[in-house]
């Protein structure tokens, strides 16, 4: 690990954190109260994903519906308006809205093989994003002088990698670099976040294989065709199977790369002494 021992933690003069969970779990919330304090840079995955990597893609979505309106094609045409996204840190619905859900086209569905390709397009800039960490961290010090760095990670990290694989190439540059720490939900998490999710589905982001599982077990057992799937029940009956199936990953993540942190814990953090604490009593003693 980057900081062998708790004493070792407490001692760096720059403190260098990479936090990883299901989203809901406080990842961003701990994120802005360092950011707040004014000692740490503040670097959100997601964020990178959305401007970076994919803002082209996100912008080039939109202007596709606007040509379909006469009126804002013509504006669009002579250069009269621009159409970009307003993608911040609290707010990733653009990145959402472009990933889509596949399904019925009339309820707002996508084609499986274009949920496919946005799919490996995210997979990709999530991968490069979460390699740019270590530029970040160097950016962060040499350009604005901040002392600590914070990385907040998407909830698909565990989708790209092979925890058990010493020589795994974003495990292996990101801990190289920072420490890893898991935020561990409970069970009453998981249906809490379930629940939500329930209530308002959202797009995500899934390894190719267990996408395809899930897609074809959900078309066998529904007896719909592809056309014909509703696209928030899809997501909803792969939500809290995709759960399951990121918990042991992320375990395996802390136990190989890092270390964990109770949800419950982090929840109570309120300052940046409060998280370094924290994070102190999660390492060796010696």
């Amino acid at each position: 690990m980057y900081y062998p021992t708790a004493q070792a933690w407490r001692d760096a003069p720059q403190k260098r954190v990479v936090l990883f969970a299901m989203s809901g779990l406080g990842k961003t919330h701990v994120s802005n109260i360092l950011r707040d304090s004014g000692d740490w840079f503040h670097y959100s995955v997601d964020y990178r994903i959305g401007t970076r990597y994919m803002g082209e893609y996100i912008a080039d979505n939109a202007k596709r519906e606007a040509m379909k309106n006469p009126f804002l094609r013509e504006l669009l045409m002579s250069d009269s308006i621009y159409i970009g996204s307003n993608i911040t840190f609290e707010n990733l619905s653009p990145l959402s809205s472009y990933l889509g859900k596949p399904g019925n086209p009339d309820m707002g569905g996508l084609a499986m093989d274009e949920y496919r390709r946005r799919q490996k397009q995210f997979e990709q800039a999530e991968v490069q994003a979460l390699l740019d960490t270590n530029h970040f961290i160097r950016r962060s010090e040499e350009l604005y002088q901040y002392p600590h760095f914070i990385c907040d990670t998407g909830g698909s990290i565990c989708e790209w990698v092979t925890p058990e694989n010493p020589d795994d190439p974003v495990l292996k540059a990101v801990s190289s670099q920072a420490l890893m720490v898991w935020i561990k939900g409970t069970e009453e998490h998981t249906a809490a976040l379930i629940d939500r999710f329930d209530r308002a589905p959202k797009p995500m982001s899934y390894n190719p294989l267990f996408l395809e599982r899930c897609w074809a077990e959900y078309l066998d057992l529904s007896g719909l065709s592809e056309a014909q799937v509703n696209p928030d029940a899809f997501i909803r009956w792969t939500y809290g199977q995709a759960l399951a199936n990121r918990q042991p990953l992320y375990e395996k993540m802390a136990q190989q790369w890092g270390v964990t942190i109770e949800a419950s814990d982090m929840a109570g953090v309120s300052s940046q002494d409060d998280f370094i604490t924290l994070i102190a009593e999660a390492l060796p003693t010696a």
